[in-house]
């Protein structure tokens, strides 16, 4: 393991400032996961394995230390269509919320997590794990939102509700002018068809990736994928794609389907907890 790990690249620095903020200093953590399995689990003593990737990692999943540190998973969702971003195809995407920082340096070093992570390092061919914080919402001042019973495109029990991801780097400038722009243009179509903002995070460090750094993920639930798909249609909103293309330098665009979402609630505890 002096190497790092075979599914991406540790960032030190990042883990040191993980294990060094001082505790009058730190607080939650969001650490979103981008998750892509190999088709046949892989174990490093060279043992034959009959299980997928994905169940490799079902045998991973750390849910007793992450208890012990008192984090919690607070979204996980398959990848049904990858829209924007090249290699690696994502399978999977989790969010765990850790009470601060240094809990997540602190599960490392539990015997049963320690135990478990074979299975992740057998399951897992490329992860993306980003520490991220909440940001502030655009304002929207007089708009209420509709019910997703009155939209045009409502959740039905063949399309039910999803959730986009957008995972960005940006343009030197290209988040406080052309993305900004765009956001509200797109807003303001989204809006009729029962988008729901769940949570907008500033990526401060990722600990595990291919090298690259990203500044926002953005979680975005619609009613139905035919929703989504009317927005994407807009003619007012593809007016205005020059101006998202001219803010951003690379980004994925997910579009998911929740097994888990309480992603809005830990953003708001943490507001009033």
């Amino acid at each position: 393991m002096t190497d790092g790990p075979r599914y991406g690249q540790p960032d030190r620095e990042y883990g040191m400032r993980l294990a060094s903020t001082p505790a009058e200093e730190d607080g939650p953590v969001w650490m979103l996961n981008l998750m892509k399995y190999r088709e046949v689990a892989d174990y490093a003593d060279g043992s034959e394995s009959t299980i997928s990737g994905r169940e490799a990692d079902g045998l991973y999943a750390p849910l007793g230390p992450l208890a012990a540190v008192g984090a919690q998973v607070v979204f996980m969702a398959d990848v049904e269509q990858q829209l924007l971003g090249d290699a690696p195809q994502w399978d999977r995407v989790a969010i765990v919320k850790y009470p601060t920082r240094r809990a997540f340096i602190e599960m490392q070093s539990l015997p049963e997590f320690r135990e478990k992570h074979v299975h992740k390092e057998a399951g897992m061919q490329e992860t993306i794990v980003m520490g991220c914080q909440p940001i502030d919402l655009p304002a929207r001042q007089g708009v209420e939102q509709p019910d997703w019973a009155d939209v045009p495109h409502p959740p039905t029990e063949e399309d039910g509700s999803i959730v986009i991801l957008h995972v960005l780097r940006f343009n030197e400038g290209g988040a406080d002018g052309p993305m900004a722009q765009y956001s509200a243009t797109a807003g303001d179509v989204a809006l009729p068809h029962g988008v729901r903002v769940t949570g907008w995070f500033s990526v401060e460090g990722t600990i595990i990736g291919d090298g690259r750094s990203w500044d926002q993920a953005r979680f975005n639930a619609f009613p139905s994928k035919a929703a989504f798909m009317a927005v994407v249609a807009d003619p007012t909103r593809r007016e205005a794609e020059s101006e998202r293309r001219a803010a951003i330098a690379d980004s994925y665009s997910l579009l998911l389907r929740p097994a888990i979402d309480l992603l809005a609630l830990s953003v708001e505890e943490a507001k009033t907890g």
